[in-house]
């Protein structure tokens, strides 16, 4: 059964482009302190947003695959277990701590908190990349 990913898409894609300008060093250059804390803080809720979605696709991809009783209140990181075991992600590791950085920015705010889960969400966007083309793999 095909899943609308339309949502995943876009989120990833803006996702992407927050990121780009963050890294554009010359463009960051020339903001002022407070502009330059607003993007960064733009691309960890856009992280949050998109990390949200990866891991409900990566369930509603399951169900129809292997059962909605296999993975029905299961935790996410045993979640994140059957997506490899199921060719979805490639490292569950990394997606443990995908995960950690998503319930940080949730209960605190703190700079060098909101800096680790930025430099996380960097290394999430490839991987959130690999999981939506094999989600539109499996849709065909």
């Amino acid at each position: 059964m095909p899943l609308q990913l339309d949502s995943f898409r876009n989120a990833l894609m803006a996702l992407r482009a927050v990121q780009a300008k963050s890294e554009d060093a010359v463009f960051m250059a020339s903001l002022d302190a407070i502009t330059r804390e607003a993007i960064r803080s733009g691309v960890i809720q856009h992280f949050e947003f998109t990390f949200e979605l990866a891991w409900k696709f990566m369930r509603r991809r399951l169900e129809a695959d292997i059962g909605r009783t296999s993975v029905d209140g299961i935790p996410r990181r045993d979640l994140f277990r059957i997506a490899a075991e199921n060719g979805l992600i490639d490292n569950v590791e990394a997606w443990f701590q995908y995960h950690l950085a998503r319930n940080q920015t949730s209960h605190t705010y703190d700079p060098p908190i909101a800096a680790s889960v930025y430099a996380r969400s960097l290394a999430f966007t490839p991987d959130a990349g690999i999981l939506l083309t094999r989600l539109e793999a499996r849709n065909a």
